[in-house]
């Protein structure tokens, strides 16, 4: 693939919000993510400090925690949004907080994304809201659901609360103009969340994409339900929006097939994902007109390849329907630099409660670590940036 001018090289624009402290506690922080076995024990250490009470929030807030979130709340982020889309970058905040399992926690969580849409409203600076759907309802119900098995009284009725939360929440999106974004969970539950996601577009995307399913390109199927979302939504006559991303639950995926004797729904390599991955964005592309793309990744040459395709088919940097998305206090050389070029980009911002959050800061830090090359090219970056300012 021939590519356009190496723009994720200029560290200059990458870490421009960056002062010199911050930009040391960044290079700080992915140093210790490289080595895995402090990765492990550091892990175990916060659980047990945590689950302890010990007074160690002040610690994680001033290191991991204001690295990789927003804040504690809504208004906590305020600065943070507007300070990148000062530099171009819109935010799409993300409340972080996992593990709720019952009716009243899923109302909550309901109502968090409600004021978060509201928040959003007129906000230039934050076009996207998002949420999970096991935020709003059981993950067994969902596999209950997607299996096709015979639901009790009980557990329609709850059915009915899941697919309730849903609806308010786009209809909200629509009303206030704020696209939603519903990201993929585990595949043994995923087919009912799409379903219900389908459902959803349906209603709610007649003008324009609103309400975003998320493809993980690293499923094999995956560039075949976005053939098979497309033919449906023609006759139906409304819009697709896919958030597209690689995955983020490959090793759970493959040891439960192993377990239960089925193949992996997880593409063979990494190179497979790859292609897969990029088939779906040249596909969106080339079908633009009816549908709308948020490529939510952190690989550079997949980056560049959306870049190359637009301008084979002229369309504009800013165009509305396509958006370059990337988590906050990672591949910032992407993110801030596609943005100068006038790209449409949003970071994930994570925030809530520090302790809330922390499964959330522990799966990222696990993360970095089993991506090859990932943090060893933030740490050149920081390094070489690093290096730039003494010139200076």
């Amino acid at each position: 693939m021939q590519k356009k001018k190496r723009i994720f090289d200029n560290t200059e624009i990458a870490f421009s919000l960056k002062n010199d402290s911050e930009l040391e506690r960044a290079y700080f922080l992915f140093k210790m993510i490289s080595i895995e076995p402090l990765v492990r024990i550091g892990t175990a250490a916060t659980n047990f400090a945590i689950k302890a009470h010990l007074p160690i929030e002040g610690l994680i807030r001033s290191t991991v925690f204001d690295h990789f979130c927003g804040g504690v709340n809504e208004e906590d982020c305020l600065s943070v949004i507007d300070k990148m889309y000062h530099k171009g970058v819109s935010s799409v905040l993300d409340y972080s907080v996992e593990g709720k399992e019952n009716e009243k926690e899923f109302d909550a969580a309901r109502d968090k994304i409600l004021k978060i849409i509201e928040f959003a409203e007129g906000k230039k600076a934050m076009p996207i809201a998002v949420f999970k759907p096991t935020g709003f309802g059981r993950f067994e119900l969902y596999e209950k659901m997607g299996r096709g098995d015979n639901l009790s009284k009980a557990e329609t009725e709850e059915w009915h609360r899941v697919v309730n939360r849903f609806d308010v929440i786009c209809k909200q999106a629509k009303a206030s103009d704020v696209a939603i974004l519903i990201d993929a969970e585990e595949s043994w539950m995923q087919d009912a969340a799409d379903d219900l996601v389908t459902q959803m577009m349906e209603k709610y995307n007649t003008e324009k994409p609103i309400v975003f399913n998320t493809l993980q390109m690293y499923r094999h199927d995956r560039f075949d339900y976005l053939v098979e979302a497309h033919k449906k939504a023609r006759s139906g006559n409304y819009f697709l929006g896919f958030k597209l991303v690689r995955g983020a639950y490959m090793e759970k995926e493959n040891e439960r097939a192993k377990e239960n004797g089925y193949r992996s729904p997880i593409c063979v390599s990494k190179a497979a994902t790859d292609e897969n991955f990029n088939r779906g964005l040249a596909y969106m592309i080339e079908n633009i007109d009816s549908m709308s793309i948020f490529a939510g990744t952190h690989n550079e040459d997949s980056s560049y390849l959306l870049m190359q395709l637009m301008a084979e088919k002229g369309i504009l940097n800013n165009d509305p329907r396509i958006w370059f998305g990337q988590l906050y206090g990672m591949s910032d050389h992407i993110s801030f630099n596609l943005a100068s070029q006038g790209y449409n980009v949003a970071k994930y911002i994570p925030f809530g409660p520090v302790k809330d959050v922390m499964p959330y800061l522990i799966r990222r830090a696990e993360e970095n670590t089993s991506v090859a090359g990932q943090t060893g090219r933030e740490l050149a970056l920081l390094t070489k940036e690093k290096a730039r300012r003494k010139t200076l």
